[in-house]
């Protein structure tokens, strides 16, 4: 497999020939930078996005221009769901959480494709009920869960993600993503680094003992990760098959 393969991403791996064949020849390979803003809140969705292995955050933005992170998109789903749930814009800020690669295609073709009423209906509904699920699962964690808690369930969603233990990654920027002050993320780093679970130097995160954290977070965590697995587990088995 090439560095950048659409089957890196879940969904697109899961397309039947035909809607792969109908779809791929308009996928257009992209880089994604860290930083990248690949929707402005309120902004129209001319594309969508299909990460392979970039990780883009979203953020719903405050009046006064704070924000914090409601779910992370990896190679597991897509960018852009409002297109096909009744709107063109988008109330969330989408930005690249990790660089890596990833596919764009525009937006009127997922649509049309979308109303074929066919499996890639279907497929993208069942990923946009668990995107909920998280979305859902983040706002409870972050009312209800103590700093160190949301870490290790930002870590462990994270590493889900990457095929390493390894994370490029500022304090700050994590504070921005859960919402807290700095000061509360440097404490909770620490307390996992004592643990052993972590090596937290500056700018860059080395996860040694995933079991540890797994051990610590809270029980949204797993929500999460059961509710993509209970929506998406058949089409990791056609996946398989093809």
């Amino acid at each position: 497999m090439r560095l950048n393969n659409p089957n890196q991403n879940h969904l697109l791996a899961a397309l039947l020939d035909a809607e792969f064949d109908r779809l791929s020849p308009h996928l257009d390979p992209i880089m994604m930078r860290l930083g990248d803003v690949l929707y402005e809140s309120g902004a129209a969705i001319n594309h969508v996005y299909f990460p392979t292995s970039s990780i883009v955050s979203l953020h719903y933005v405050l009046e006064n221009g704070s924000s914090s992170e409601i779910a992370g998109v990896g190679n597991e789903g897509m960018l852009g769901i409002s297109l096909f749930m009744g709107g063109n814009t988008t109330p969330s800020r989408a930005v690249v959480q990790t660089a890596g690669h990833g596919y764009r295609l525009k937006s009127h073709l997922l649509l049309e494709e979308f109303n074929r009423a066919g499996p890639v209906m279907r497929l993208l509904l069942r990923y946009t009920q668990a995107l909920l699920t998280q979305m859902s699962q983040t706002a409870i964690c972050n009312r209800h869960h103590t700093v160190d808690q949301q870490l290790c369930r930002w870590l462990l969603l994270t590493l889900d993600r990457l095929p390493t233990s390894e994370l490029t990654m500022t304090q700050e920027l994590i504070a921005n993503m859960l919402g807290v002050r700095r000061e509360g993320v440097t404490v909770a780093a620490g307390r996992l680094q004592a643990k052993g679970y972590i090596s937290n130097r500056r700018g860059h995160i080395s996860v040694l003992d995933r079991h540890g954290l797994e051990g610590d977070v809270c029980e949204c965590y797993e929500v999460v990760k059961k509710e993509f697995a209970r929506l998406m587990s058949d089409v990791r088995q056609r996946q398989e098959v093809k």
